[in-house]
């Protein structure tokens, strides 16, 4: 790689993290705003568990398309596509009146939510497989802090400036800015280019997307264990995102000041375990091709554990609360830049983006309706018992699949690093 796309990787990793930051702000937000939201417009729990459905319904029907696209054309100017699209559909969920409209719009801005597997592969095509996990994690801190900063927007800076649609015009406003950065400043890469078999080569061939290697994704048994484990493990990320909010304000008693001064240190802890995690997971993929694997199981199992702990304390002891929830916070990120870091690690840099989005994809078909799933169980039993109960289960049946994955990842690895072995010889 020379000086000049070294220097410009670093350029498109700082860009990329801005678009995910405010698009996380913007999409996330949404979870702190539930009680003035539902008020405005006098909807219940389970109305409001379809309101966050519907985006995640249409960003499900949407990966395959966009991860086909990704692979078939340039990333750079489709992720700018994208970040047009986030923020003219974030202003016209601010524009409506009605209930129906604003369900509509919403399900609008899931159309965007699902452009992400362009960014990851175009970025590793600037970075190897031995420096990923630690520029996933990166990239990822980018969610929690997006998390936090929507939360500041929600609590603080909406009721200064005229409520929750103002702020939706201030971040849907800044998706028409990223989206003018990346057309400009973010060129694409050519796939494979950071392939370490291509590492020394000026010159090297153009991988097309092709139907073959495609259908080759779903033959790879360590796919199917993440597939699963994601279909799984997204559950609880939505519950806590549309839920966790109402939850401390109306089962333990949290007014605005004291959300913001919890939930603030958790989700920056929240966000340094997402380095963490890829930082661990390089680190242990250096020395075996099982060690994301191993760093991703032992992250769910302690986070389910730090978490049923900590929605079993009593409301009266806060401070045992925050800081079983920062333990949890510490433990739930570990397996995220593990996960996309280990599909990189299998599949083929043509269809790479294809694979992350059937990954997507099928998380989403399930997790689509966890917040319709956590409404009803709220409107029949308490909040507590339904985040409770999702977030556990779910997390202790990816330690399972995570078990699996270990016993099929050596051979998946090896055979794309003979893949790429035979490709450089051709080249």
């Amino acid at each position: 790689m020379s000086k000049e796309q070294t220097s410009n990787r670093w350029v498109v990793v700082v860009i990329f993290f801005f678009f995910m930051l405010l698009h996380q702000t913007d999409k996330l937000m949404i979870g702190s705003l539930q009680v003035q939201i539902s008020e405005d417009f006098g909807i219940s729990n389970t109305q409001w568990g379809l309101v966050n459905s519907g985006a995640l319904i249409v960003a499900t029907i949407l990966y395959p398309i966009w991860g086909y696209l990704y692979d078939r054309y340039a990333r750079a100017k489709l992720l700018s596509l994208a970040a047009l699209v986030w923020g003219a559909t974030t202003w016209l969920n601010a524009i409506v009146r009605s209930f129906g409209g604003f369900l509509t719009t919403r399900a609008s801005t899931g159309i965007d939510d699902s452009s992400y597997p362009g960014l990851y592969t175009l970025i590793a095509d600037y970075f190897g497989p031995n420096l990923r996990g630690k520029i996933f994690g990166v990239l990822q801190l980018s969610q929690p802090i997006g998390y936090l900063l929507g939360m500041i927007l929600a609590l603080i800076v909406a009721p200064m400036i005229g409520g929750w649609r103002s702020v939706f015009y201030i971040t849907g406003s800044l998706g028409l800015v990223i989206a003018v950065l990346i057309f400009f400043f973010v060129k694409e890469m050519p796939r494979g280019k950071a392939e370490p078999e291509f590492e020394n080569m000026a010159e090297m061939q153009i991988f097309k997307f092709s139907w073959a290697e495609a259908k080759e994704i779903f033959k790879k048994k360590t796919m199917w264990f993440l597939f699963l484990q994601g279909f799984a493990g997204v559950f609880p990320w939505n519950v806590i995102t549309y839920f966790f909010f109402a939850y401390l304000e109306k089962e333990r008693g949290y007014d605005g000041n004291s959300i913001l001064f919890t939930m603030a240190p958790v989700i920056l802890i929240l966000a340094s375990g997402y380095f963490i995690g890829g930082a661990l997971g390089d680190a242990a993929f250096k020395r075996t091709n099982k060690g994301r694997i191993i760093v991703s199981s032992i992250g769910v199992l302690l986070g389910a554990i730090f978490m049923y702990f900590a929605l079993n304390t009593p409301a009266e002891a806060r401070n045992q609360f925050f800081i079983l929830m920062c333990l949890t916070a510490v433990f739930m990120p570990l397996s995220s830049a593990n996960v996309i870091a280990t599909v990189y690690d299998v599949t083929v840099p043509e269809v790479r983006s294809t694979a992350q989005a059937a990954s997507y994809f099928i998380e989403n078909a399930g997790a689509a309706f966890a917040p319709i799933i956590t409404g009803v169980i709220a409107d029949a039993i308490d909040l507590k018992t339904a985040i409770l109960l999702i977030c556990v289960v779910a997390w202790v049946l990816c330690f399972f699949l995570y078990l699996g994955a270990i016993f099929t990842i050596d051979k998946d690895t090896h055979d794309l690093r003979q893949q790429m072995a035979e490709r450089a010889k051709s080249s």
